[in-house]
């Protein structure tokens, strides 16, 4: 059993969070390197027994299936596919647009119609090969700066590169869920009202946008009602965009006893889950990574599970949230 802000939650064995999210309607997810199920077994049984979902971390971005233009490598990315596929889980494409990861040969100087030959010719690849066995696609990443403008970006030799690119998408799979993804707009402020303006008129103007995710990369003292972070989610679901939740961390906090810290992170979790489990249009709660021995933050510990693959307050305080009726 865990400890939960000073109540005994029982952490039933066979009640993995995945059995229990699949019970609230909703899926949870975890970003993935595949090399790591090949290299530590723990890594693969605690990923397919936690999680009905997985997206890739890195091996699916612009930079590591087209190193070289027109040479694609597939290898990592069907590797996690066919683990998805044999352990029942839904797999989200990440990312066919975004300003950083580019290969080398992106920066060059392209004609308009020379970017969107390149354009095209990778998403109707990427898109095409994968064709109905993906159940979303974070078409695009991060468009908006923290200055709440439009980033600067290899693309913008390509007027409308935004909408192309999901049009593309949509004609590629017509299954898949297509979705605007980023960060720091998870409450209400200027980035966030940005992103509400770009997608409002992306759907006033009939561009397949089906969602927008939110990353929430954040640390143990964010709290989602200061930042209004339900409102902002009502706002864009009443644009008719579904709502994820896509790539959630909590950094630990540095300073009081260990047993508090990891109390806090719990509760940021749990505070973001039962945002997500009120709002009607959120469909999937997922954690960029699982376990604090492969993170991008390093040592900051702000995964659910530990360097031990030993589940911490915050798995418990996920699964407590979805116990609940």
């Amino acid at each position: 059993m865990g400890i939960f802000f000073g109540l005994l939650v029982l952490a039933q064995p066979g009640s993995p969070l995945r059995n229990l999210a699949e019970a609230r309607k909703i899926q949870i997810g975890a970003a993935v390197e595949p090399s790591l199920l090949l290299q530590e077994p723990e890594y693969a049984r605690v990923l397919a027994r936690e999680f009905n979902l997985v997206v890739a971390e890195n091996v699916m971005k612009w930079g590591a299936l087209q190193t070289t233009r027109g040479q694609y490598n597939f290898a990592a990315a069907d590797l996690l596919l066919n683990f998805a596929q044999k352990n029942r889980q839904a797999l989200r494409g990440h990312t066919l647009v975004w300003h950083q990861q580019l290969p080398r040969w992106m920066y060059g100087t392209f004609t308009a119609a020379e970017m969107e030959a390149i354009l095209s010719d990778h998403i109707r690849t990427v898109v095409g090969r994968y064709r109905g066995k993906i159940a979303y696609w974070d078409v695009v990443n991060e468009a908006i700066g923290d200055d709440a403008k439009l980033r600067s970006t290899p693309f913008d030799v390509l007027p409308g590169y935004l909408e192309k690119a999901f049009r593309l998408a949509r004609a590629a799979d017509p299954s898949a869920k297509l979705f605007y993804n980023d960060y720091g707009a998870e409450g209400l402020g200027a980035k966030s009202d940005a992103i509400y303006a770009l997608l409002k008129s992306f759907k006033e103007k009939g561009v397949p946008v089906d969602g927008v995710g939110f990353q929430v990369h954040v640390d143990s003292s964010f709290s989602p009602k200061q930042v209004r972070m339900e409102e902002n989610l009502e706002r864009f679901a009443q644009l008719g965009l579904e709502i994820h939740i896509t790539e959630m961390d909590v950094r630990l906090g540095s300073t009081g006893p260990k047993a508090e810290r990891l109390e806090k992170q719990a509760q940021v979790y749990r505070e973001v889950l039962q945002i997500c489990l009120r709002q009607p249009r959120c469909k999937v709660f997922t954690l960029w990574g699982f376990t604090d021995a492969h993170s991008w933050r390093g040592a900051s510990e702000p995964l659910i599970f530990d360097v031990d693959y030993q589940p911490k307050p915050a798995y418990f305080a996920l699964q407590h949230t979805l116990q609940q009726p």
